[in-house]
């Protein structure tokens, strides 16, 4: 039997910075996949990552920031506003 999908974000701080992701890769004209490739992981942990479902290493933060040409700085800054609306 496969495991659960997890579809909660694992906190509020999780979902903002998936949310950050999304929007920066939407607003780069990215699909998932082509993020995936830029930063050499896997289409699912993209998703898992922009649902909230996932805790990124830093340095799958720091490959992502690259690919949607920010900094980990920025990204987390982005997170921290839509978290504190």
């Amino acid at each position: 039997m496969p495991p659960q999908r997890r579809s909660k974000p694992r906190s509020p701080e999780h979902a903002a910075l998936g949310e950050a992701i999304r929007r920066l890769r939407l607003e780069a004209g990215l699909s998932q996949e082509q993020l995936a490739e830029r930063v050499g992981t896997d289409l699912t942990q993209v998703g898992g990552i922009e649902r909230g479902v996932r805790n990124p290493s830093y340095t799958t933060l720091l490959r992502l920031a690259i690919a949607l040409e920010t900094t980990v700085g920025d990204l987390t800054g982005f997170a921290d506003e839509l978290r504190d609306g």
